[in-house]
């Protein structure tokens, strides 16, 4: 049998946190995020830009004109350090989608990054697919993107 689960908002950025009803402080919270072409919706203060998008290309260019301004404009997400899973849906992309979370100077090509910094992604969510995605977060400055939907990085900060 499923746990029930206890919603909660963050209402300045529409996010939507479940965590299972009676659950223990180890059991993830649930971080609910909706992406659209070239952003996700919640972390852009719940608007929906409506850009179209065939191909990441796309999302390069628009995220090049508009990017940085919206970036400026977006809240950040702040959390408690503990255990999340991020529950991402590819709303009405028409092409498949990832989602990656890592410590804000993480380095892929840094071999000692892979050993002490955060960093979980994955791909594979189709058009109208749900994926989640697993990860403990330690007290500090985090970002999260979609590097094939071409997004921002947006904030996430996770305090003690």
């Amino acid at each position: 049998m499923r746990n029930l689960l206890k919603w909660s908002a963050v209402p300045a950025l529409g996010l939507a946190l479940a965590a299972p009803f009676g659950a223990s402080a180890a059991e993830p919270t649930v971080v609910t995020l909706t992406q659209v072409a070239c952003q996700f919706v919640e972390s852009e203060n719940g608007v929906d830009h409506k850009y179209k998008s065939t191909q990441k290309a796309d999302c390069e260019a628009i995220n090049a004109k508009s990017g940085a301004d919206r970036l400026a404009k977006a809240a950040p997400i702040k959390l408690k350090a503990g255990k999340y899973i991020f529950r991402v849906t590819n709303k009405n992309v028409p092409y498949t989608l990832g989602f990656w979370i890592r410590d804000k100077d993480y380095d892929w090509r840094n071999p000692l990054h892979k050993l002490n910094k955060t960093s979980v992604s994955g791909g594979g969510m189709t058009l109208g697919k749900t994926l989640d995605y697993e990860v403990e977060l330690k007290p500090g400055q985090y970002v999260y993107s979609c590097p094939l939907n071409t997004t921002p990085d947006y904030t996430l900060i996770v305090e003690g």
